[in-house]
């Protein structure tokens, strides 16, 4: 499971000051769970992420992630989650294949484990035609599909996902959503960012709405809108970030 208690995450600008870009955030994500967590461009949700991942280290507060506490024990954090974020590139030269087989050792797997893992994932995402090919060949959602496979070929009890689908035909999309489902099936935790409201509705049991760093709502979709007043989730979530969580 992953819980967060009271986290911060302060930056220092030269000319901006302090920048609480975090504040005060709880909550928690059970095995068997999909947490949408959504907000505005620079509402605070990759750096969240990120200090789940142990990418980033807390100002405060305290987060454990796989029962591993994210400050003090991060190896075990790290080798417990799968993280996939926008930023992360992928090494041209290699072809898909040598990509996923890269972070597969990275993970100590044994080269039986390794490929038979591989052939799931490719099979599973319709890889199969490219898997030799390199990745600067490749088109936009092929290589997300190679971001996902490598993040998971450690097939990791907890999954964070920030905006897989951005930029990706329906179709590549529509394969990623279905594969994120089905981590809720086989019991897996998951952490998901995006701005597709539609993908939040179908996959995500708990919405947490993130805006200038504080989680100002948080809940199923039904009790959001016993909340905040009928509508879909982008009318919840205008309403939430416009009256500052009231």
């Amino acid at each position: 499971m992953i819980e967060a208690n009271q986290l911060c995450k302060v930056f220092r600008d030269k000319k901006r000051g302090e920048i609480r870009a975090v504040d005060d955030v709880s909550f928690r994500c059970l095995p068997g769970q999909i947490y949408g967590l959504l907000g505005v461009n620079g509402a605070g949700k990759t750096t969240c992420q990120r200090m789940l991942a142990t990418i980033l280290q807390p100002t405060s507060g305290t987060a454990k992630v796989a029962g591993y506490d994210v400050v003090n024990e991060p190896e075990k954090v790290r080798a417990s989650i799968g993280f996939m974020s926008t930023a992360t590139a992928l090494y041209g030269r290699l072809s898909a294949q040598e990509m996923v087989e890269y972070f597969g050792r990275l993970y100590g797997l044994t080269e039986s484990v390794l490929q038979k893992r591989i052939d799931e994932l490719f099979t599973v995402f319709d890889m199969n035609e490219y898997r030799d090919r390199r990745c600067d060949k490749l088109s936009t959602g092929m290589k997300q599909k190679v971001s996902v496979a490598r993040t998971l070929v450690h097939d990791p009890p907890v999954m964070i996902f920030d905006e897989p689908t951005l930029g990706l035909d329906v179709m590549t999309a529509r394969t990623i959503v279905n594969f994120i489902r089905d981590c809720r099936t086989r019991g897996r935790t998951v952490i998901f960012s995006t701005h597709v409201m539609s993908e939040v509705e179908k996959l995500c049991d708990i919405i947490g709405i993130i805006h200038n760093g504080r989680l100002l709502a948080e809940g199923t979709i039904g009790s959001l809108r016993e909340k905040y007043g009928p509508g879909d989730l982008e009318d919840i979530f205008i309403r939430v970030v416009e009256g500052g969580g009231r």
